[in-house]
């Protein structure tokens, strides 16, 4: 596979996974090529393509080196020049077995840039599940605006500077993965069907990175409610969406008849906000939900002969099973 191919897989995979219909999707690219159509030739020299194919912003090939069959990558939740420097480190340690690509969960480059860019799914997300979109939009539209300022400043582009230095293809995939996690979760509070809170947790203990996470000091917990409450309706709506939304939320979808959120993590000032709405919250976990769909995407890596190295914090779980 190219760094390309793996890209484009990365969005089939996210699209697929979204809980958005395609037909939406594919809606929002044409609304973007048609605004594209009708721009001078100078605002379109300044135009980012990258919205003409593709929905996930946060997601982008940093650094292509042009190898035309990837095998091996290293691959973690963040990966920065450290990480690059290991990579070239095993490279040159064993030159016959190279390091092809490096793949970030997180995003960074233009991808960290436009973090902002992917928000708006967590309205869309909200809508089906009882919230009004004029609704949801306008409570997540200040928050979206804060998060754009607040990666302003940031040196975007360190790690891929350092990438094209070395010459190690560098990418990162995050609200595909986040949308493969989401999915997986969500199919899985469904198939236990829970009545309690205390059998969410229950449920979500049976996954190994859960698990896992739990020996290494940050397995799912409780944040509002206790485990004898009634779980009511379900939402998974902060498993993906780029990073957290409005802390105003929570009183229109405790309108909306939701009872427990299922969330990655969430800040104290959200978490108040919650128990004020009367609403549980279960966080499954950060770095275990993002290893979760990191873990999804890079299986399909597996199953087409791509080595996979974990580092960087990737609780690395593999469910594909190699033919003997």
């Amino acid at each position: 596979m190219t760094i390309q191919q793996i890209y484009k897989l990365a969005i089939e995979l996210g699209i697929k996974s979204d809980f958005r219909p395609k037909e939406e999707i594919q809606k929002q690219l044409k609304r973007n090529k048609d605004k594209y159509n009708k721009l001078s030739k100078e605002e379109k020299d300044l135009y980012d393509v990258e919205k003409l194919n593709n929905p996930y912003l946060d997601s982008r090939i940093n650094f292509d080196n042009g190898i035309k069959n990837v095998k091996r990558v290293i691959t973690g939740i963040d990966i920065d020049s450290a990480e690059l420097m290991v990579a070239r480190y095993l490279t040159n340690h064993n030159p016959k077995k190279p390091i092809d690509l490096a793949i970030a969960h997180h995003p960074t480059g233009k991808g960290l840039a436009d973090l902002s860019e992917v928000m708006n799914l967590q309205a869309d997300v909200l809508a089906q599940y009882g919230v009004p979109i004029n609704i949801a939009e306008s409570v997540l539209k200040p928050k979206i605006s804060e998060v754009s300022r607040g990666v302003s400043p940031v040196n975007h582009y360190k790690a891929a500077d350092t990438a094209k230095l070395l010459d190690i293809g560098l990418m990162s995939v995050h609200t595909p993965a986040d949308n493969l996690v989401a999915k997986f979760v969500e199919k899985k509070i469904k198939g236990s069907k829970p009545e309690y809170v205390g059998d969410i947790l229950k449920a979500l203990l049976e996954i190994p990175e859960y698990k896992e996470a739990v020996k290494r000091g940050f397995g799912p917990r409780l944040f509002t409610g206790t485990e004898d409450s009634r779980a009511g309706k379900i939402a998974l709506s902060e498993l993906t969406g780029g990073t957290e939304g409005s802390e105003k939320i929570y009183e229109k979808m405790a309108q909306a008849g939701i009872g427990t959120v299922i969330s990655m993590h969430q800040s104290e000032e959200h978490r108040k906000e919650a128990e004020k709405a009367h609403i549980n919250v279960v966080i499954a976990g950060h770095i275990s939900s993002d290893s979760i769909g990191m873990n999804l995407f890079l299986d399909e890596l597996e199953k087409r002969g791509v080595e996979i190295i974990p580092c960087s914090g990737l609780i690395r779980i593999s469910r594909y099973k190699r033919k003997k």
